[in-house]
C-alpha cells in the first residue's frame, strides 16, 4: 500500500518516475470531481454549466508532458481549461480567483532541482487545499465515473495574455513608486523570468536581470533564493541599491543589500510589519510566523509593541492562522511572505515590490531598514536515519528542557521530526554562534543515542 500522496505542498516527486503522466491525469480527474463538481452550478460567480480550471507551470522540461496530462484529465472530465503557460505559483492562485475559476493547477517543484516536479491545486478563490479536500481527492483516485461525450467534454484554450492581469494587479498594490532605485533581480531560471522584470520596470525601477534564461533543465541551478552568491556579486559589482531573488515558482523572495549582505524572510517581515504598523495597516498589530523564525524577529516585534503568533512550519499553516485571526501579514524565514490584503498565498514578486517600495518611501537603504531586527545566531543540525516516533522520548525531553534552562532568555531550542524524511531537526539559537553550535551538537548526540 502506498503512503499519502499529498505532502506539505501538493504532490511532488521525480517527474517520470514518482510523478508520472498517468498519475498526473488521474489526480486531475479526481480533482475535477471533487473541486469541479462543487462549482459546476455555483451561481455566486455569475455563471452555470461546465466548471473552469486554470493551469500554469514553471519552465521545467517535465512540465510540458505533465501539463498535457493534467489538461487532458480535466477536459475529459467535463472541465473547461485555460492554459496560462509559464507563470509563478501566486499568479495561478490570483488568476484562479480573478477569472472566477472553480479550481487552479500549478505544476512546479518550487526550489527543487529540475528532475523534480509537483502538482498543486487551488480551490475557488485561489486558496491551497485543506487536508480534508486532499484526502478526498486521493480517495477518489481510480474510481469509476461516467465520462462526458460530445458537447459535454471540456474545451481547452490558451490564455497566456492573462500574465498582464497579474502584473497589473501587483502594481495596484504599490504604496510608492520605485523611481531612482537600481535593482538586480534573480529569477532562478524559473517561472518569474518574464513577469518579475516587467513588474519592476513598470513600477519605475532600473532593473538588471540574472537567472532569466530557462532552458527546461537549469531551474534553481546555482541561481535564485537558494543560491545567492551570484546575486551578491552582481549587486556589488554594478553598484546597485539592492537585489532580490525568487525560487523556481516565485512564491518566495529573499533580498541582498547594496553591500551584498543577505536579508532573509524574518528581516523582510520585520521591515514590512513596522511600515504597516506606522501606517495603521497591520491588523491587530500582529504578525504570524512559524516556530523556525529567529528569536531576534520576535524580540524586534515585542520592542515595537507588536505581537507574533507562532505556527507549525509551512506557509499553509501560517495562512490558516492568519485567516482565523483576521491578520494580514505572515510568513516564513525562507522567504514565503503572505500579504493577505493582496494575495491568498506567498508571493515573491509582491513581497519584493512592497519591500523595495519601503526603501523608496523611507529614503533609507535596505541595510538601514534591516537593523530593525538583530538576528540571533542560529544553528540547525539534521540528525539522519533515526526513528522519528522517539522524538518525544522522556530522555530527550529532559535534555531539551535542561538546555533551554541554561540558555534562559538569550536563546531557545526547537526539536522536530521531518515531515518527509527519517530526520530529526535540532535547531538552537543563542547569544553566540559558538554557544548555539555547542548546544545543538550536544542535543544531536542525545538524539542519535535515544532515537538511533
Amino acid at each position: 500500500m502506498r503512503g499519502r500522496l499529498f505532502g506539505t505542498d501538493g504532490v511532488r516527486g521525480v517527474a517520470g518516475r514518482d510523478l508520472t503522466a498517468e498519475l498526473a491525469m488521474d489526480l486531475s480527474v479526481a480533482a475535477a470531481h471533487v473541486l469541479g463538481d462543487a462549482g459546476a452550478f455555483h451561481v455566486s460567480v455569475g455563471r452555470r454549466g461546465r466548471p473552469i480550471a486554470v493551469v500554469g507551470r514553471d519552465p521545467r522540461a517535465s512540465g510540458e508532458f505533465l501539463e498535457a496530462a493534467v489538461v487532458a484529465g480535466l477536459a475529459s472530465s467535463g472541465v473547461d481549461v485555460l492554459r496560462l503557460g509559464v507563470l509563478p505559483t501566486p499568479a495561478v492562485a490570483y488568476l484562479t480567483s480573478a477569472l472566477g475559476a472553480d479550481l487552479g493547477v500549478m505544476l512546479s517543484a518550487s526550489h527543487n532541482p529540475a528532475p523534480d516536479n509537483g502538482i498543486k491545486f487551488f480551490t475557488r478563490g485561489g486558496y491551497k487545499l485543506p487536508d480534508a479536500v486532499e484526502n478526498e481527492i486521493e480517495r477518489r483516485l481510480g474510481e469509476k465515473w461516467d465520462r462526458p461525450i460530445g458537447a459535454s467534454v471540456g474545451r481547452v484554450r490558451d490564455a497566456y495574455g492573462e500574465a498582464d492581469r497579474y502584473v497589473s494587479h501587483l502594481l495596484t498594490t504599490l504604496p510608492h513608486r520605485l523611481d531612482g532605485l537600481r535593482v538586480v533581480v534573480d529569477c532562478a531560471h524559473g517561472a518569474a523570468h518574464m513577469v518579475a522584470p516587467e513588474a519592476l520596470l513598470r513600477a519605475g525601477a532600473e532593473v538588471e536581470t540574472i537567472g532569466a534564461a530557462p532552458d527546461g533543465l537549469n531551474i534553481n541551478d546555482g541561481a535564485g533564493s537558494t543560491h545567492l552568491d551570484t546575486l551578491k556579486e552582481v549587486v556589488v559589482k554594478r553598484g546597485a541599491d539592492l537585489g532580490v531573488a525568487y525560487d523556481g515558482d516565485a512564491d518566495r523572495c529573499l533580498a541582498v543589500t547594496g553591500s551584498g549582505e543577505e536579508i532573509d524572510g524574518d528581516q523582510i517581515m520585520a521591515i514590512l510589519a513596522l511600515a504597516m504598523h506606522a501606517d495603521g495597516r497591520l491588523v491587530g498589530d500582529t504578525v504570524v510566523a512559524t516556530v523556525m523564525s529567529n528569536l531576534g524577529f520576535k524580540i524586534a516585534l515585542r520592542n515595537a509593541g507588536l505581537t507574533m503568533v507562532e505556527t507549525a512550519v509551512g506557509d499553509r499553516y501560517v495562512l490558516e492562522a492568519m485567516q482565523e485571526g483576521g491578520y494580514n501579514l505572515g510568513g516564513e524565514q525562507s522567504g514565503h511572505v503572505i500579504m493577505r490584503d493582496h494575495a491568498t498565498t506567498g508571493d515573491g514578486l509582491l513581497t519584493s515590490l512592497q519591500l523595495i517600495a519601503e526603501v523608496a518611501r523611507s529614503g533609507r537603504s535596505l541595510a538601514e531598514l534591516a537593523t530593525a531586527m538583530t538576528k540571533m545566531p542560529q544553528v540547525l543540525v539534521n540528525v539522519r536515519d533515526v526513528t522519528k516516533s522517539k522524538a518525544s522520548a522522556p530522555e530527550l525531553r529532559a535534555a531539551v528542557e535542561k538546555a533551554e534552562a541554561e540558555l534562559g532568555d538569550t536563546g531557545r531550542v526547537l526539536l522536530r521530526p521531518s515531515g518527509t524524511e527519517p530526520i530529526i531537526r535540532v535547531m538552537v539559537e543563542a547569544e553566540s554562534h559558538e554557544r548555539a553550535a555547542a548546544v545543538a551538537n550536544h542535543l544531536a548526540q542525545v538524539v542519535r543515542t535515544v532515537c538511533g
